[in-house]
């Protein structure tokens, strides 16, 4: 359904029916007043809409002013539009318009890749210090590692994810919510609760082995320079480091999935894995390092005992981002409902 309204009949109608009319799926209004453009700019705004307005004129001035984006011409607008406005399209081509909008939602999403990938290393590196105090085990994680990783580590991944190009739907999308924030409860579910739960499991994995495998008994202290406390460490070290590859690679994509973007699109995120790998071994291998954050060297079946964790957080993620892209049948049961909601996009 579509119509058009001219000024005069504008000035006619009430705000009841004014109201009714800019639910036209195809409306346009001509020949109106500047003060009939403030007037469908406040309406639209009462219906709870998010309300951006295009002028290049004085007239238009009131409409760029009140509305929640206003748009002027950079090169034909006024002085007064431009002042008036929020932003000035330099080359007054609407297509720029969307160019910004898909730039502004890349840069929003990126945010919050970023932010999940930062979370989740978060309880591998306190639930070491519950164990410690609640179950009387030597500490699986210094705090010097800790840093290494918070420092070290997770820096150049995360700018990598800050550099991620925009997913091939993100225009397809509705507007986000006023209310929506860069932190949700999906995305803390999500990083708190399945991914950093999941490289907790395989750091204390990785310890315990390390330990029971060097003949040591529960409740047994040991010192901080035994070599087998210093190779179990080291091991809940790299279990961290090794999820956390995994993490990042999940982290490129929110709803599609990673294999659909291209494996090698984005170089800088292969540029910290290799930051991080360097890492792992130089504290690893190296005696002065060695020295310094407390490690000691590992084998190769060491690595290995974090690798199963590192797969299950890459399969775990492409099923929920194909659960989620299941369209939910409208008499779907409540635990449907609830299913769809856990591995809805974090």
């Amino acid at each position: 359904m579509s119509r058009v309204v001219e000024g005069l009949e504008l000035e006619a109608i009430s705000e009841a029916e004014l109201s009714e009319i800019l639910d036209t799926k195809e409306l346009v209004f001509a020949r109106i007043s500047p003060a009939q453009k403030l007037q469908i700019v406040k309406a639209l705004q009462k219906k709870g809409e998010v309300v951006s307005v295009t002028g290049d004129g004085v007239n238009d001035a009131p409409a760029l002013k009140n509305a929640d984006m206003g748009v002027a011409m950079g090169i034909i607008g006024t002085d007064v539009a431009k002042e008036a406005a929020n932003m000035i399209l330099m080359d007054d081509n609407f297509s720029s318009i969307v160019a910004a909008v898909e730039e502004g939602r890349t840069i929003f999403e990126n945010i919050k890749k970023f932010i999940a990938y930062v979370l989740t290393s978060n309880v591998p590196e306190i639930t070491p210090f519950i164990a410690y105090v609640l179950l009387s085990i030597p500490l699986p994680l210094t705090v010097v590692l800790i840093l290494a990783i918070d420092l070290g580590t997770d820096i150049v991944p995360s700018l990598g994810l800050g550099a991620e190009k925009a997913e091939t739907d993100v225009m397809r999308k509705p507007p986000r919510k006023k209310t929506e924030r860069l932190l949700t409860r999906n995305l803390l579910g999500m990083s708190y609760g399945i991914v950093g739960m999941t490289q907790a499991a395989s750091g204390f994995t990785s310890y315990f082995i390390v330990l029971f495998k060097g003949g040591w008994t529960w409740g047994q202290d040991l010192p901080s320079d035994d070599p087998m406390y210093r190779t179990a460490i080291t091991a809940f070290f790299a279990s961290i480091i090794i999820c956390q590859i995994a993490d990042v690679l999940i982290c490129r994509t929110r709803r599609q999935s990673i294999f659909s973007v291209g494996l090698f699109t984005n170089k800088l995120i292969y540029v910290g894995i290799a930051t991080e790998l360097t890492l792992l071994f130089l504290i690893s291998y190296v005696p002065i390092l060695n020295t310094f954050f407390g490690t000691a060297r590992l084998s190769w079946w060491h690595y290995l005992l974090s690798v199963p964790f590192a797969i299950a957080i890459i399969i775990g993620d492409e099923t929920r981002r194909f659960c989620s892209s299941c369209p939910l049948p409208s008499d779907a049961h409540p635990c449907q409902r609830v299913v769809a909601y856990i591995v809805s996009s974090k």
